[in-house]
């Protein structure tokens, strides 16, 4: 179904077309004219309005202190921005293989200039395979008005993914409206990958977050994980608890 609303931007490159739709409380960022990539509300700019993009920070309630973080995908940036605004201290890396998407997230979705900052302009797994960077967490949402890309279901693109993690560090996957096989395949993968060491939950409307542990997984009570998800739930400003809730019951804590 097309998206209603108003579109105030078009652009191709080579990749296809890269659509902005205006709704009288928001920005959708668009390949196709059909699905969401990106929603941002224009009372909270640097909120995350898209439910599973909340859901992926559960991520963060396992490290103690994050320094460094990593966005295989920038779209209009939801995530990039909302990391930047909760932690002053925090440097980000977004991998973006579009120039004009990031062109796009500049211009109307806010997308800071900023030294925290770096977004690279490449493919994900070739940045993977030639980055130096170790991050605490890694924020891989790639896809396309075709779906989910083939790379998140690659071995070596997991297992660069799991290399640029650093001792402690956390792989955060947005697996949604994927085929049974495919599903499948990434679910060995993983397990072969992180030998076994994941986590995770569902979330509404089709998406599955999962969480890989590049070193053991850290032991937490659900009442600590709870607790967590209520501090660090303010200091976003999104709606973490329930995610957190739902994650705990996943996982039988």
């Amino acid at each position: 179904m097309d998206i209603k609303a108003l579109c105030i931007s078009s652009t191709i490159d080579e990749h296809g077309p890269i659509h902005v739709y205006q709704t009288r409380t928001g920005l959708i960022l668009s390949f196709d004219g059909k699905i969401y990539q990106s929603y941002m509300k224009l009372k909270n700019v640097n909120g995350l309005a898209l439910d599973y993009t909340q859901a992926m920070m559960t991520g963060l309630l396992f490290i103690p202190v994050v320094e460094t973080a990593t966005i295989m995908g920038l779209g209009a940036g939801s995530m990039v921005k909302n990391l930047l605004s909760s932690f002053s201290d925090l440097k980000v890396h977004a991998v973006e293989y579009r120039k004009e998407v990031v062109k796009v997230a500049k211009k109307y979705f806010h997308v800071p200039d900023t030294d925290r900052l770096v977004i690279h302009i490449d493919e994900a797994a070739n940045y993977l395979k030639n980055t130096d960077v170790k991050s605490d967490i890694i924020f891989s949402d790639l896809y396309s008005s075709e779906g989910m890309d083939p790379h998140q279901v690659h071995s070596s693109y997991l297992r660069d993914c799991k290399d640029a993690l650093n001792q402690h560090g956390i792989l955060v996957l947005n697996i949604c409206h994927t085929a049974l096989k495919s599903e499948e395949e990434l679910d060995g993968l993983l397990a072969l990958e992180f030998e076994n060491r994941l986590l995770s939950f569902e979330v509404e409307g089709g998406n599955t977050v999962v969480l890989a542990f590049k070193n053991e997984i850290p032991s937490i009570t659900r009442e600590e994980l709870l607790a967590k998800a209520q501090c660090l739930q303010v200091k976003m400003n999104i709606e973490l608890e329930p995610y957190a809730q739902r994650f705990c019951d996943a996982q039988d804590l």
